[in-house]
C-alpha cells in the first residue's frame, strides 16, 4: 500500500526525503489558494521566488509581479495575494511572478520532489484525483506561518488523507492527527478556524471574503504542477 505523510512546517523539511514523493503543497490563507484561482481563470504561468528581490527582478521582464509579506501586497507589485485578483480578465496568457510570506518558502524547500503540485480546498477533488492515478507516495507540505504550524493548512492535509484512506496509509502521527482535525471542521470550517491564528490576522486586515472563499471546495478542477521552476497546467 502507497504510503502518505503530512509536514505540518516548512521548517521540519529536514525529517523529509522527497525524491519519490509526489509533494503537495499547500498554504490555505492564502498562496496556493491565488494560484489555483489564477490558473482557473486563464493564467499563462506562474514563477514561484522565495526571495522578494528576484521575484520584483521579474517586472524588467514583462512579468506581472505578486505576492505578499505578512498579509499586505508588496510595495511595487502589480498584484496582492487575494484570489480576486487573480481573477481579472486582462491577466488571461499572462505569466506572473509570485512570492509570499509562507507558500512560495514551502515551494522552494520542496524541491527535488519526484513531483510538486500545488493544493487548495478550492481544487481538493482535483488534487485528489490525480493523486489517486499517482504511483508515487505523497507528502503534503503545509505553508505554516514563518516556520509555525497553522490549522488551515492541517485541515486541507487531513483532507487529503482522509478522502484517500482507501489507497493511502499514513506513514506516522501528523496524516492521522491532520485527518481528525478535518473530521471534526469539515461540515463548517470557517466556525472551526474562527479563532485560528491566521484567520485573526487576516481579520485585522478586514480581509474576511477571502477567508470564506479560500475554505469552499472544489470551485476548480485544475491542478498546477511545477515543472523546471515553473508552475503550469
Amino acid at each position: 500500500m502507497k504510503t502518505i505523510d503530512v509536514c505540518l512546517s516548512p521548517d521540519l523539511m529536514h525529517l523529509y526525503k522527497v525524491h519519490d514523493r509526489t509533494v503537495v503543497v499547500v498554504d490555505i490563507f492564502r498562496a496556493t489558494s491565488c494560484m489555483t484561482t489564477a490558473f482557473a481563470h486563464g493564467i499563462g504561468s506562474i514563477t514561484p521566488f522565495a526571495k522578494l528581490e528576484e521575484c520584483l527582478a521579474m517586472k524588467s521582464k514583462g512579468y506581472f509581479t505578486s505576492g505578499e509579506r505578512d498579509g499586505k501586497k508588496v510595495d511595487g507589485f502589480d498584484l496582492g495575494n487575494s484570489p480576486f485578483e487573480y481573477m481579472a480578465e486582462e491577466l488571461k496568457g499572462k505569466h506572473i511572478a509570485f512570492t509570499t510570506t509562507n507558500g512560495t518558502q514551502a515551494i522552494a524547500k520542496s524541491i527535488g520532489a519526484r513531483e510538486i503540485v500545488v493544493g487548495s480546498f478550492l481544487n481538493l477533488s482535483a488534487v485528489v484525483n490525480y493523486l489517486r492515478q499517482s504511483p508515487n507516495n505523497i507528502l503534503v507540505v503545509c505553508a505554516g506561518w514563518k516556520g509555525k504550524v497553522n490549522l488551515e493548512d492541517t485541515l486541507f492535509a487531513g483532507a487529503i488523507v482522509e478522502l484517500l484512506k482507501d489507497i493511502y496509509m499514513p506513514e506516522c502521527d501528523a496524516p492521522t492527527a491532520a485527518q481528525h482535525l478535518y473530521n471534526q471542521a469539515k461540515h463548517d470550517m470557517v466556525d472551526f478556524l474562527k479563532d485560528s491564528s491566521h484567520v485573526q490576522r487576516l481579520a485585522k486586515l478586514n480581509i474576511y471574503k477571502d477567508i470564506e472563499f479560500c475554505l469552499t471546495p472544489d470551485q476548480y478542477d485544475v491542478v498546477p504542477r511545477l515543472k523546471d521552476g515553473v508552475l503550469l497546467v
